[in-house]
């Protein structure tokens, strides 16, 4: 018999118990190795939430962190909750995820029902029935910073000891990872920050010296002091979105979600921008229907107004900026659409795929406008922490539009 033969013939007839178990850890020395790859922290938590539930064979899956600044315990994403209504829950320590958290053990529930310590609250504000919960401690360099739970077992089964070991394992893999991203994060945004920072102070240094040369013509020292200025408005606006994006980053950021009129918030952004655009004589429409968002109204409109801004900014003199809303269907859910379009220079497919990048500006048009090359990537944060999208089209000599999708209020 052949060697090939053989291992067909033991893998037949080994135990299905111990072949699952096998396949599991395959699958988990894969996890393992995309996870350490990975240093984006929300594309992180989306593929550990998207293992937990494949692993354990659930119907959802969640993480919570313990907040650094506060010690409260809060979802951090969760495959069946949005992330608008994560934001308002906050778990108290005596729940089932508090208790895993102070014990630094794993809990399984086979019955919510019958657990004193289990509340419907985050049910009721999710509209989503638990039945079984398995939560497991998220440990890294000795310390309990989260909990990873798999909910409800697929087809009314409940979660067994397989199950536990396979869940604490990724668990521990992931909360490693979910450190390393976060020191990666804040290492890499300081470097850039210092580097962006340079600039503007070293032209202010260099002023200064100037200021105090005695032979220096009072004509230029006006000019020297008008420079000064707007290096200090430019530091001011670099250390705003700084902040912006740090806090979005690290999820600190929580949005305030209500129904409003998005025609309304635009006529009110493209107001702000109006003097901006008779300089140029580019005019701005709007078309489409008037659609009711569920969004951080203040949000979108940093968004619209990056959007805007860009539109004048890089558009060709009495050029146009049409803003058009629609409607769209994301998962089955109602989002709007709303696209931002201009008849500027254009951008080439090359510089089209770093667009969102921190700092990047497309070195055609940097000399046209003094920006933090902060903006886009601060509205990809805000649209992706809204479950939505931010997409660029543009073809060179012709124009670009940047597409939003956002949740509309439900009637």
């Amino acid at each position: 018999m052949s060697m090939d033969a053989k291992n067909i013939m033991d893998d037949a007839n080994m135990p299905a118990s111990i072949a699952d178990m096998i396949e599991r850890y395959e699958r988990l020395m894969e996890i393992s190795r995309q996870l350490n790859s990975t240093l984006d922290l929300a594309s992180l938590l989306r593929k550990i939430i998207s293992a937990a539930k494949g692993l354990t064979q659930c119907e959802a899956a969640s993480i919570l962190l313990i907040d650094p600044a506060t010690g409260e315990l809060r979802f951090e994403i969760a495959s069946n909750i949005k992330s608008q209504d994560m934001d308002n829950i906050v778990v108290p320590l005596d729940s089932i995820a508090g208790w895993v958290v102070t014990h630094g053990e794993p809990r399984v529930i086979d019955d919510v029902t019958r657990e004193p310590s289990w509340s419907k609250r985050v049910d009721d504000t999710i509209e989503f029935q638990t039945r079984s919960l398995l939560a497991v401690p998220m440990r890294a360099h000795n310390k309990v910073i989260g909990v990873l739970e798999s909910v409800n077992k697929i087809g009314g089964q409940r979660f067994d000891e397989n199950d536990i070991n396979t869940l604490t394992t990724l668990a521990s893999q992931a909360a490693i990872a979910i450190e390393n991203a976060r020191l990666f994060q804040q290492s890499d945004f300081i470097a850039e920050m210092v580097h962006e920072l340079r600039t503007p102070l070293a032209s202010l240094k260099a002023s200064t010296v100037l200021l105090k040369r005695p032979d220096l013509p009072k004509e230029r020292q006006g000019d020297i002091v008008d420079m000064m200025q707007g290096e200090t408005e430019r530091l001011i606006r670099l250390t705003s979105e700084f902040l912006d994006l740090a806090r979005l980053e690290s999820g600190r950021t929580r949005l305030d979600i209500s129904r409003f009129d998005l025609h309304a918030l635009i006529v009110e952004s493209a107001d702000v921008v109006i003097p901006q655009a008779n300089e140029k004589g580019i005019t701005i429409s709007t078309k489409g229907d008037k659609l009711i968002a569920s969004a951080d109204r203040g949000k979108i409109k940093q968004v619209l107004l990056n959007l805007l801004t860009n539109a004048i900014k890089y558009n060709k003199d009495n050029g146009e900026v049409i803003i058009v809303t629609s409607q769209t269907q994301v998962d089955g859910e109602p989002f709007i659409r709303m696209d931002v379009t201009d008849t500027g220079y254009g951008i080439s497919k090359e510089n089209q795929k770093r667009m969102f990048q921190k700092f990047y500006r497309v070195a055609d048009t940097a000399s046209k406008s003094q920006g933090t090359g902060l903006g886009l990537t601060i509205a990809k944060h805000i649209v992706e922490a809204h479950e939505g999208t931010i997409t660029l089209e543009s073809e060179l000599g012709v124009g670009s539009t940047f597409s939003v999708t956002m949740p509309m209020a439900k009637k």
